[in-house]
């Protein structure tokens, strides 16, 4: 089977790619070979679940000139997986489990997926099942649905997708939005590449906190959590590197990278990498918390529209280049493997469905691993279940940096709730 654009892309960008989805619960932690049986009869005949990546002859890891000289790399399923491997009791607690596998990739011949029992999860719960899994393989939206499927009731999931597929757009359209994703932005300040180190942090936010937040700006509608997670992203930036004009001494912005589930009611559990990223600028040098959230809300509200060009536009012609010329693959890979890309990424995740049991355990909570970028870079994820938020910060900047940025977003979460009013 053929990678898609998104997941070759994945493959060829030059990061662990690695991601996670944690669901914690409460009560005693389950024998592990009553997670085996569930994940057996939940997961077994997913054929996704089953994929390895086929690679070309001739050595470990494709480089990207190999993979196109010789032949692409396919997705193959030699057989079903064997839950006996995928899936064991972790020996640490589930932050320690998250910082083992951020920069780590899932290698060898066995489908590029785990599942932890985690014991001593901690975030209010007694254990917790954790998803890690290749970004090639999977998307932030194909583990909530595997982690949905082990429910005790998975068929109770409300399904939140598009109600239809995103319309085909223009010609000019796709030529603005070409130029968006190519303008020069700039990545977090630091010495050097080789003085840079993975971190990663996890933050639970009270509710009340985001309930309050989200009343901001108090004049307007409310924000949503996805713009709230910019506009704080936006915020920490701000208050740990100061404004962008000065990193570099240079005028360009820094951009996030927004993810978009491409996903319709036609196919919401479809697995795999059904999606794009939206390059957004993040207003790092606007001042005051709510005007910064305002400028996030007015970027975001053109994410939809330019998510339809990439689905109704620009990925198709990339599909067509790639039969006869699959260096174009590569070249888009090349593009993003640039720090100054994106120097953030932020991602919203909301668990799907109501509340959720495992074997009669509550769900507590979800946390969610971001992928670790490429230097001068930091990755955000919002989990929500229920009244529980939690923030992991993936960063890859200086050490310990992902503690004090995730500090740094949830001090402006408790700025924006002690505002009655809104600011300049």
């Amino acid at each position: 089977m053929r990678l898609s654009c998104a997941d070759e892309m994945l493959l060829l960008n030059g990061c662990p790619g690695v991601i996670g989805l944690a669901a914690v619960f409460s009560g005693e932690q389950p024998d592990v070979d009553q997670v085996r049986a569930r994940v057996a009869e939940r997961w077994t005949g997913l054929e996704r679940m089953n994929c390895v990546l086929d690679r070309p002859s001739g050595g470990g890891g494709p480089t990207r000139r190999g993979l196109f000289r010789r032949r692409r790399v396919r997705w193959a399923v030699p057989g079903p997986f064997d839950p006996a491997v995928h899936v064991t009791v972790a020996r640490s607690k589930l932050d320690d489990l998250w910082a083992q596998s951020l920069d780590r990739p899932l290698t060898g011949a066995l489908p590029p997926w785990r599942l932890f029992v985690v014991p001593d999860a901690a975030h209010g719960g007694g254990f917790a099942l954790a998803l890690v899994a290749q970004h090639v393989l999977l998307d932030g939206r194909s583990l909530a649905t595997l982690m949905r499927a082990l429910t005790d009731s998975p068929v109770a999931a409300r399904e939140s997708a598009r109600s239809a597929p995103l319309t085909r757009t223009g010609l000019r359209a796709a030529g603005r939005e070409l130029r968006a994703m190519a303008a020069v932005g700039q990545a977090l300040p630091m010495r050097s590449p080789q003085e840079t180190c993975p971190s990663v942090a996890v933050s639970e936010l009270p509710a009340h906190l985001v309930r309050s937040a989200r009343r901001q700006p108090a004049d307007g509608r409310g924000a949503t959590l996805n713009e709230l997670l910019v506009g704080a992203v936006a915020g920490a930036l701000r208050a740990q590197y100061g404004p962008v004009r000065g990193w570099r001494q240079r005028d360009e912005s820094a951009y996030t990278a927004v993810p978009c589930d491409l996903r319709t009611r036609a196919n919401p559990r479809e697995l795999g990498n059904t999606l794009t990223v939206v390059r957004v600028p993040l207003p790092v040098d606007v001042d005051g918390p709510v005007a910064r959230l305002r400028a996030c809300q007015d970027a975001l509200a053109t994410v939809p529209e330019r998510a339809a060009v990439h689905a109704g536009v620009l990925f198709p012609a990339v599909e067509a280049v790639r039969r006869t010329g699959p260096w174009v693959t590569g070249l888009l890979a090349n593009r993003g493997r640039r720090s100054c890309f994106a120097a953030t990424a932020t991602t919203a995740m909301k668990w799907p469905g109501g509340p959720s049991t495992f074997e009669g355990r509550r769900l507590v909570r979800t946390v969610g691993l971001p992928p670790l970028q490429h230097p001068g870079t930091v990755s955000f994820a919002l989990a929500q279940a229920g009244d529980a938020f939690t923030l992991t910060a993936v960063c890859n900047v200086r050490p310990d940096d992902a503690r004090r940025l995730a500090d740094a977003v949830v001090t402006e979460f408790e700025t924006w709730a002690r505002m009655a009013t809104p600011s300049a």
